[in-house]
């Protein structure tokens, strides 16, 4: 790069200070990740905007590694985010006020240049698609207490988990060395939007409610005005924050969201053709980056032993985004009308599905053309009218 050049994108980019971390611990920002040296203080040259920052701290050989924690930052251009490594608790905190404007000053006299490693920009096209939709205020409405988001403070994991998805993500993620004890008496999780799996509704049963479980689109718009204020944009900036905390952060509390949240709008029948139309084709070009990103195969850091690839566990048929696509392309790509965007791009996430994991996507209809399985916790709710006597929604 012309000496210019990167003097601008140093002294407009965003510096992210880290002092005392220990070498060895993996620091991580968007979609890279850097195995701490010895003369290691920071990243440099960080384009203005929203990111992603996580990091593992590591036994003194560098052969074992803690849960990750992560935080979102929001910053502007110039700007200098201070954190210091805090030895007995093992994470970055914050310093006081007088000595973050020392060092902030420090940072802009060009004291720590040498110490700082250049973000990656040719790597800033992908993090932008995974999280175009995430503003300031979605941080702000979601972030945890403290801002630190890490699976040793979500109470998720005292729950069994019920698909070979979350068992196996469990799995991994008790497996990695717990090196600090965690107080658990403050609340330390996520405020994500809740999103009923089931619609049960007083004084409606039958057709009826059959009807609102096999198509989400009531749901979605209830949701849509009175947790996001009508905005679209909103509920895919929760969409890509969950998923970023899950893959980056190795947080399970996200992936239960992402799941909910995909869930919902893959569930929807008659939203994609009518009254949101628009958002669906942008909903489906956000799954299309975050799986495309995902699944990519030569991105795995084998030196680290880190990685922030979609697991094999992932990649089987019986999956519940199998499952979940597999209706929807049916929907999509049958319908006598649709959005020509939302058309090419499903088509596009099919082919991706196809050609990376071989998923095929065969019509097998049991209920409005619905294909579930006995014991499918995705299947939808099913009012059993030949059984007048019950009067409750029973899961197929």
């Amino acid at each position: 790069m012309d000496p210019d050049a990167a003097f601008e994108l140093v002294k407009h980019g965003i510096t992210l200070l880290l002092l005392d971390v220990p070498q060895y611990t993996l620091v991580g920002i968007d979609t890279q990740m850097f195995a701490v040296g010895p003369a290691f203080k920071g990243i440099k040259m960080i384009p203005p905007g929203v990111h992603f920052v996580f990091y593992s701290s590591s036994s003194r050989d560098g052969k074992e590694f803690s849960p990750i924690t992560g935080f979102f930052i929001d910053a502007g251009p110039s700007e200098v985010i201070v954190r210091k490594w805090d030895q007995q608790e093992e994470r970055l905190v914050k310093v006081s006020e007088e000595e973050e404007v020392r060092y902030v000053q420090a940072v802009r006299s060009m004291e720590f240049d040498r110490q700082l490693g250049p973000y990656t920009l040719s790597q800033n096209g992908d993090w932008k698609r995974l999280s175009n939709y995430i503003t300031k205020s979605t941080i702000e409405r979601l972030e945890p207490i403290g801002g630190e988001i890490t699976i040793t403070t979500e109470s998720v994991m005292k729950n069994t988990p019920k698909t070979t998805m979350e068992k196996s993500l469990d799995e991994q993620l008790k497996a990695i060395k717990f090196s600090t004890t965690v107080d658990n008496s403050e609340r330390k999780g996520c405020y994500y939007t809740s999103v009923p799996r089931v619609i049960k509704r007083k004084g409606i049963q039958g057709e009826e409610l059959t009807s609102l479980n096999l198509d989400k689109t009531q749901l979605l718009e209830s949701l849509l005005m009175k947790d996001y204020g009508g905005s679209e944009d909103s509920l895919l900036g929760e969409l890509q924050f969950a998923f970023i905390a899950f893959l980056m952060g190795q947080s399970l509390e996200a992936f239960l969201q992402w799941k909910s949240l995909v869930s919902l709008l893959f569930g929807c029948v008659e939203a994609p053709f009518h009254t949101r139309s628009q958002l669906f084709t942008k909903f489906i070009k956000v799954i299309y980056y975050q799986l495309k990103y995902g699944l990519q195969k030569d991105r795995s850091d084998v030196q680290t032993g880190v990685s922030t690839l979609l697991d094999d566990s992932w990649l089987s048929a019986d999956s519940f985004l199998h499952h979940l696509c597999k209706d929807f392309f049916i929907l999509v790509l049958e319908a006598s009308s649709v959005d020509g965007d939302l058309l090419s791009w499903t088509r596009k996430v099919k082919e991706l599905l196809e050609n990376s994991l071989g998923w095929e996507f065969q019509h097998s209809s049991s209920i409005d053309g619905m294909y579930f399985e006995e014991g499918d916790e995705y299947a939808p709710v099913v009012e059993m009218l030949d059984e007048p006597s019950t009067n409750e929604a029973a899961s197929a």
